[in-house]
């Protein structure tokens, strides 16, 4: 069960791996684009790809796919960024339980966003967790952990890369564990859980009244989606990298700079290195900045009405 870009490599390595998939379960196809045409998750057409049947369904509750599932007779159910909670008649199935492969060290960073919140957070290390999936969210114990450090500028698609192929690894190194049934099982302990709730657009628009290093993790952090903004001279402008610089001071929101795109923030400054000017393809900051007069001294703003 899995939909997105994440889950692709461990259906791949399930696969290398030998094991019979007999089935995939994945969200239904999403209007996408300016036509909003029914687009199939990245899941789906590797499925399809290796005539592995699809099954998309709206509601699990109901008693539809538990009935399925008791069809399938399953031995266990692999979770990827499936999107969707599992019911308990559901996680009562398969013979070996039902196993999810989550991109944190957990209990820290539970919920549907780990990747993004914990270069957000700063976070100097992260990881992926195998754990038997239990009622609560992301609460089951724990199989397997493995851990790495975080770039000082990596983005959280560029994680998020690394992450979906190291729960491949370690999903390789579960299912044979649980087959044999010398599987480790360590609780969690509630008393350290983090949260990773979904990420919202309004968390995009860049409040310079904030340190300049939390607004580097912002922009890391929501890079590639939704991407940070700012307004400059009544435009919307994507910032899609930065990086603190040291021995520059003014009113959140000031450009302190003709030939670099550096803005004061309510603790020391930030430059822009990469931005998307809107209508227009991403370009390197000072270009931009360059190809303006005299635009230090003025303010990038909230949002368009110019409200700081």
């Amino acid at each position: 069960m899995g939909t997105p870009d994440f889950a692709i490599p461990c259906l791949e390595r399930m696969i290398r791996d030998g094991h019979e998939i007999a089935a995939v379960f994945c969200q239904p196809d999403r209007p996408k684009g300016r036509g909003y045409k029914l687009v199939p998750p990245p899941v789906k057409v590797l499925a399809e790809e290796q005539g592995i049947p699809v099954h998309q369904p709206v509601k699990m509750r109901d008693g539809t796919v538990a009935a399925l599932l008791q069809d399938i007779a399953p031995d266990v159910i692999v979770v990827v960024a499936y999107g969707r909670i599992l019911p308990p008649d559901i996680l009562a199935i398969p013979r070996y339980g039902c196993v999810n492969v989550h991109a944190s060290l957990l209990p820290k960073l539970r919920g549907a966003a780990p990747i993004q919140w914990s270069i957000i957070n700063g976070d100097a290390v992260t990881g992926v967790t195998t754990m038997f999936m239990a009622e609560g969210l992301d609460t089951g114990d724990a199989i397997l952990r493995r851990e790495t450090p975080i770039g000082a500028e990596e983005t959280a698609g560029e994680l998020f890369e690394r992450l979906s192929a190291m729960g491949a690894d370690c999903l390789s190194e579960t299912l044979p564990l649980l087959e044999s049934g010398n599987c480790p099982r360590t609780p969690q302990d509630d008393s350290l859980a983090t949260y990773a709730p979904m990420i919202g657009k309004d968390m995009a628009f860049l409040d310079f009244s904030r340190p300049a290093e939390e607004l580097c993790c912002l922009i890391r952090g929501l890079n590639p989606s939704p991407v940070a903004k700012t307004c400059f001279e009544g435009k919307l402008i994507r910032v899609l990298k930065a990086r603190p610089v040291p021995d520059f001071s003014g009113a959140p929101g000031e450009i302190l700079d003709n030939k670099r795109f550096i803005v004061a923030c309510g603790d020391g400054a930030i430059e822009f290195t990469s931005v998307q000017p809107e209508g227009k393809k991403c370009m390197d900051a000072s270009a931009f900045i360059c190809g303006r007069r005299d635009c230090k001294g003025t303010f990038c703003t909230v949002n368009l009405s110019g409200e700081q």
